[in-house]
């Protein structure tokens, strides 16, 4: 494209590369948006085959099928770029027309291209062969050695997706099911649905849990909830009755050495705050106070 652009007066080329620039950022989130910049990069640059490719994409994703395939044919002719029949063949058929859809796979160019892109054609024409009512010929056409093969290609999971829905069509539920799992299992993303296909031939429904709904006490029910308990345990006394066994003449003769002898150990200090320490510890029955519960 940049050697296109370079034909152009740098003004004139500078202004079609933003129009072409705009058209690719909005592509994904707002196809009209970007059709609309790519037409008007067509306006300035008519002659620049980069510039009718743009115009060829926007206008398919946008559905103005029309326009779209006359673009790709311009493409073909000024650039020898046949990637596009997949998207031709899709055109045809989204325009009721699935005989011009396969007619495209018989293409003399078609041997030629890409595999991603002759996967892309194959799914079309299977498309057009449901289309024309031919759904055994559909699952057919779609049973390919590609069906199994072990890549992480991002048309695989379409190709899998392709034929389960195809075998549904048939009736042949258990087998469309079997291919909507494994489609599944090669769309990490979910971009095909395939999850959602087979838990509908199986009578699941999905559901879409809001996190924000969720409060703490769904998340750690009281009854439910183990805290740090195991660490308060470790940091009390393990004998109870030790700790609650210090009497009334030991607490009358202590002095400052005794008080941090016990200190140590049990938790207990000297005067008035040592012995609200210890009755915070310490439960009306000698027991340890729970904690990490209510608080």
């Amino acid at each position: 494209m940049k050697a296109e652009l370079r034909s152009l007066p740098r003004t004139l080329a500078d202004l079609v590369a933003q129009h072409l620039v705009a058209s690719g950022r909005f592509l994904d989130d707002d196809p009209e948006l970007a059709y609309q910049h790519a037409r008007t990069a067509r306006r300035l640059a008519a002659r620049l085959g980069g510039v009718r490719e743009a115009v060829a994409i926007t206008a398919y994703l946008a559905e103005h099928y029309d326009e779209a395939l006359t673009e790709f044919r311009a493409v073909r002719r000024m650039t020898g770029n046949h990637e596009v029949l997949a998207m031709m063949a899709d055109c045809e058929r989204a325009l009721g027309r699935p005989d011009k859809a396969l007619a495209l796979i018989k293409d003399k160019h078609a041997r030629d291209l890409s595999e991603p892109t002759q996967i892309e054609l194959l799914i079309v024409a299977a498309g057009a062969r449901r289309d024309l009512g031919q759904t055994a010929a559909a699952v057919q056409m779609l049973e390919v050695p590609e069906l199994t093969k072990r890549t992480r290609a991002e048309w695989l999971p379409r190709l899998r997706y392709a034929y389960a829905d195809a075998l549904a069509e048939a009736g042949r539920t258990d087998d469309a099911l079997v291919w909507f799992h494994r489609a599944a299992g090669v769309d990490g993303d979910g971009v095909t649905g395939a999850a959602e296909r087979a838990a509908e031939l199986e009578g699941l429904e999905f559901t879409d849990l809001d996190d924000e709904e969720l409060d703490d006490e769904d998340e750690y029910p009281e009854d439910e909830y183990t805290g740090d308990a195991s660490d308060d345990a470790e940091d009390e006394p393990q004998d109870v009755a030790e700790t609650d066994a210090v009497d009334e003449t030991d607490e009358d003769d202590a002095g400052a050495d005794g008080a941090a002898d016990h200190g140590d150990g049990d938790g207990v200090g000297s005067g008035e705050a040592d012995e609200d320490d210890a009755k915070g510890t310490v439960d009306a029955e000698g027991g340890l106070a729970e904690k990490g519960r209510g608080e």
